[in-house]
């Protein structure tokens, strides 16, 4: 710790240390230290342009010299391919003074803790929070750890012993704004509703004597809630957002990177009103309770427009809401970026390249399929191509494509509104899904005129899509003459690089849980320690595994009324095909994701 804690923070005590832990240059921080009013007067003026003043939210009080080295976005000393970022300042800082560091995770942190101990505009003015309890002791978050008169006024009013760890001064500030705004919108919501708490939703008849109005869904403190919501969500990487009613609470969970996260637990009564906000932004039928509903809802994310698709569905103890979050950015992908190895990626691009046919792309729920489809679709896509979806619903709105929702109500169906497509002159058309014989067989028949026709099937892997059609009823010669490729396809997590390291392992302790590499002795493969960025996963993002069956004449030759899935299986094997696990066996060697995850989502076929 330093002596003169008054200098902690100056700009050449900052710099001295950089330079000490190899961040910075010498001849880097004496342009830093030369240019130090310039830089201070430039991020002022930035604040000024956007109506801040330096304490405003979004400022975070005076400019530091930390803000001023971090506008700069310079280049490690010891790392030229990652910058000199806030993170890495602070966590310098922290080995420096030998003060704890702590990367703010707000899906570990308790609302009500960081929102109750100390008021908002002393978080504000001082940049402290608390961000848990341990050992008996508060822990707070500072950005500068040596204010002692804060820290004591926090423990003689929380009552508790304070430890202090440091954390930048942007966690600290988005912390204190979004905590504390979503809190007090809440809380405010939850005091305008009076009245029982006990709502049973559609599990039990609950009779109340005397009726209370709900809260109205265009109400301040509700609008700015959800909105939180939904900044929280794609902040988080979030790719579903659930609002799932409870007896007595309202649980809102995100997904991110495939795994459900438990964020907040709201209070019930302020449950109708959130769902009826989402509902009336959806344009769903608030009055309507009893009826699954779909919707969708288009918010500017950043500059970029961001779909969400919404769908409510009546449970135990009321409505319980999901909404996946729709990433133009996600589900436009280049064809290299998906997943593909090198070889796969010229087989892919050769099946659709072809004039006409069917590409059928398999696999559950959740796999990347949709992704999969757009992005070709974008790659196919040209003023000189008439593009024709048909999707239940419709995921992402392109305006390059004639997208057609169907609509069981009225009639539109996969099937029914095929056979008015072919009159619409399209080159490729897109059908969500192949549910049933009517629509397969639609399906083939545009594909026998001269259209490419791309489809989902819900199968394991590429060769059962051939029994499943034949299971659909479709007779094995319309396969023949109109299948040009199927692909399989799962998602793997990727392993975070921030936190990578490299570990040796057996191979013969992988042959021992199922997985064989064909390789013999000692394996250097790659995992996550778990940091700050991944929440401890040792996981960041998700990337697709394949397994691409090209439509070969061994393969039509095994297309017969009575196929049987092992045959064609080993005759794609013998033609080349390589199956999802050796797939994903290739990116764990790789060191793009681990073992577990291979193991997870592949299987030995036999």
């Amino acid at each position: 710790m330093p002596n003169n804690i008054n200098n902690s923070f100056s700009p050449k005590n900052i710099c001295n240390i950089l330079i000490k832990q190899n961040l910075i240059s010498p001849a880097r921080a004496k342009e830093i230290l030369a240019n130090h009013d310039t830089l201070r007067k430039t991020r002022n003026e930035e604040i000024n342009k956007k109506g801040l003043s330096s304490f405003d939210s979004g400022a975070g009080g005076p400019v530091s010299i930390i803000d001023e080295i971090t506008s700069l976005n310079l280049t490690r000393a010891d790392n030229k391919e990652r910058i000199v970022d806030e993170d890495i300042i602070t966590l310098s800082l922290s080995r420096k003074w030998d003060i704890p560091y702590k990367k703010i995770d707000p899906l570990r942190l308790d609302l009500n803790l960081v929102t109750t101990t100390i008021p908002r505009t002393f978080a504000r003015r001082h940049l402290v929070v608390p961000i848990g309890i341990k050992d008996g002791a508060l822990i707070i978050a500072a950005f500068n750890p040596f204010n002692k008169e804060v820290l004591d006024d926090i423990s003689k009013a929380s009552r508790l012993p304070v430890k202090v760890v440091i954390s930048s001064k942007t966690d600290i500030i988005k912390l204190i704004d979004e905590f504390f705004g979503f809190k007090s919108s809440i809380a405010a919501a939850e005091r305008q509703f009076s009245g029982p708490a006990v709502d049973l939703g559609n599990l039990e008849q609950y009779v109340k004597l005397k009726s209370v109005g709900e809260l109205p869904s265009n109400d301040h403190h509700i609008v700015n809630a959800v909105n939180h919501l939904f900044s929280y969500g794609f902040d988080q990487r979030a790719s579903d957002i659930h609002i799932e009613p409870k007896r007595d609470t309202s649980r809102v969970r995100m997904r991110i990177d495939g795994l459900l996260h438990t964020i907040y637990n709201l209070p019930k009564k302020v449950h109708s009103a959130v769902i009826s906000r989402i509902k009336s932004l959806s344009r769903i039928d608030i009055a309507e309770k009893r009826r699954p509903q779909d919707g969708r809802i288009k918010i500017d994310n950043k500059g970029v427009e961001v779909e969400i698709r919404v769908s409510t569905i009546p449970v135990a103890f009321g409505e319980k809401i999901v909404m996946r979050i729709m990433d133009p950015d996600i589900l436009f992908q280049p064809l290299e970026k998906l997943g593909f190895t090198s070889r796969d990626l010229i087989s892919y691009n050769k099946i659709i390249n072809m004039p006409h046919g069917i590409l059928l792309v398999c696999g559950p729920t959740g796999s990347g399929k949709s992704t999969t489809l757009y992005s070709t679709l974008r790659y196919l896509n040209s003023e000189e191509v008439n593009i024709t979806t048909v999707e239940d619903p419709i995921e992402m709105i392109h305006e390059d494509f004639n997208q057609i929702s169907v609509q069981l109500a009225i009639g539109v169906t996969f099937s029914s509104i095929l056979r008015h497509i072919l009159r619409q002159d399209p080159d490729i058309i897109m059908i969500g899904e192949m549910r049933d014989l009517e629509t397969a067989e639609n399906a083939t028949q545009a594909a026998m005129t001269g259209h490419l026709v791309l489809s989902t099937l819900h199968t394991n892997d590429s060769s059962s899509a051939i029994t499943r059609l034949i299971d659909l009823g479709v007779p094995s010669f319309l396969i023949q003459s109109t299948i040009i490729g199927v692909i399989s396809q799962r998602l793997v997590r990727t392993i975070c690089f921030h936190c990578a390291e490299y570990f040796e392992i057996d191979s013969e302790e992988l042959l021992t849980m199922g997985l064989d590499i064909s390789k013999k002795g000692t394996l250097n493969l790659r995992r996550g320690k778990g940091c700050a960025n991944c929440r401890g996963t040792g996981y960041y993002g998700r990337t697709s595994i394949f397994e691409i069956l090209p439509y070969t004449e061994a393969i039509m030759q095994l297309t017969t009324p009575k196929a049987d899935i092992r045959q064609i299986n080993m005759a794609a094997k013998a033609e080349g095909m390589v199956t999802m696990r050796e797939n994903a066996i290739k990116k764990m060697l790789k060191g793009e994701t681990t073992y577990q995850e291979v193991l997870k989502v592949t299987w030995n076929k036999t």
